[in-house]
């Protein structure tokens, strides 16, 4: 599309996003994915900044089959003009590098290697700094939601580099791409294109503005758009959501997302462990990081914490690979909510650590 008739064609887009269809039927439950889904926020991997956007040249998917159903479906649920909509698919195209990058994610890799990505000098000084630069946003959103500023702190940086590296894809594209050929979660994402399109209508946004990572993850905290639907917040009273550029509300977004996801304020995140020789650890390693027994059943059988923790709160025994062996934490109620964010404990464990280097 030339730059004239993209010029030409964008109050087309708005009026059929926001300004002259119904708003139809509200899809969003409330309610969190469950664990067998992939993260409510985008898998991350630290991408290029957006200096050159990844936009992959073809004809527009309009004409698909499958694309036709999902513009019939959702015209009918949610209001939309199906006949407009179509015009808007014809702009979109999918990009075969994001499928590649589905089959590379970092979590996969072990952890000596996945923690050298985010804890770095250079994303410790850039927490410290952007703890500065923000001081008044983060203690309004941890004095209104609970949540600590550095572990708030500390998710941005792991998302986006501080908002630095919030993606380089087209999040209609991303979205597009996974949920029309990418049969493993197809139905997940065509949910989530589903519900980016009705966040670009109750939000005024042109759909081929918003630019995000691989997976569809947006902005500086890499929501998801069911979750934006859901839980961003606008962090500085303006009237508006703006997690691109508005460091405010992405603060705020991430704080009120922990906080619906049972955050525990003042309450231990996670602390390293040492376990006694022999095998008895093994049956009790949590893949999921869900807190299921005492504290105390741990010391008990000779998993001790490296540091005091006041009280016997339940916690999870997650293993790590270090390159000299294995390493051990006990994670509370704090460390499986920062899994609500992304399920990997690779993630939860690298946001804790970072949140802990930032602190001053």
């Amino acid at each position: 599309m030339n730059k004239l008739a993209r010029i030409l064609f964008l109050p087309l887009i708005l009026l059929i996003l926001h300004g002259c269809v119904g708003r139809g039927p509200d899809s969003t439950s409330g309610k969190t994915k469950p664990d067998s889904g992939p993260p409510t926020s985008g898998t991350v991997s630290p991408e290029p900044p957006p200096t050159s956007l990844n936009i992959a040249s073809g004809p527009g998917i309009a004409d698909r089959a499958d694309v036709k159903a999902f513009i019939d479906e959702i015209s009918r649920k949610h209001g939309f003009d199906a006949k407009a909509l179509s015009k808007v698919f014809a702009g979109v195209n999918f990009n075969q590098s994001i499928l590649a990058a589905m089959g590379k994610p970092y979590e996969a890799k072990p952890w000596y290697a996945y923690k050298r990505l985010f804890l770095t000098d250079a994303r410790v000084q850039g927490g410290i700094e952007f703890k500065q630069r923000n001081a008044q946003a983060l203690a309004d959103a941890e004095s209104k939601y609970g949540v600590s500023r550095d572990i708030i702190t500390a998710i941005i940086g792991v998302e986006s580099s501080y908002g630095k590296r919030p993606g380089n894809y087209r999040v209609i594209d991303a979205l597009s791409t996974l949920g029309f050929d990418y049969p493993r979660r197809g139905e997940y994402f065509r949910s989530e294109l589903a519900h980016f399109l009705l966040l670009c209508r109750d939000e005024g946004i042109d759909p081929f503005q918003p630019i995000g990572s691989y997976a569809g993850a947006m902005g500086m905290p890499q929501f998801m758009p069911s979750s934006f639907r859901r839980l961003a917040a606008d962090g500085d009273g303006d009237g508006k959501r703006d997690i691109w550029n508005n460091p405010a509300d992405a603060i705020a977004s991430v704080a009120r997302y922990f906080s619906q996801n049972g955050w525990q304020t003042g309450e231990p995140i996670a602390v390293s462990a040492k376990v006694a020789e022999g095998t008895a650890y093994q049956a009790l390693v949590s893949k999921s990081l869900k807190p299921d027994r005492a504290l105390s059943q741990f010391i008990d059988i000779g998993i001790t914490p490296a540091a005091p923790v006041s009280g016997s709160p339940k916690a999870a025994l997650v293993k790590l690979e270090e390159e000299s062996g294995p390493a051990f934490w006990l994670g509370f109620q704090n460390l499986y909510v920062i899994t609500r964010y992304n399920h990997s404990p690779l993630y939860a464990v690298a946001a804790y650590e970072l949140s802990q280097r930032i602190a001053q």
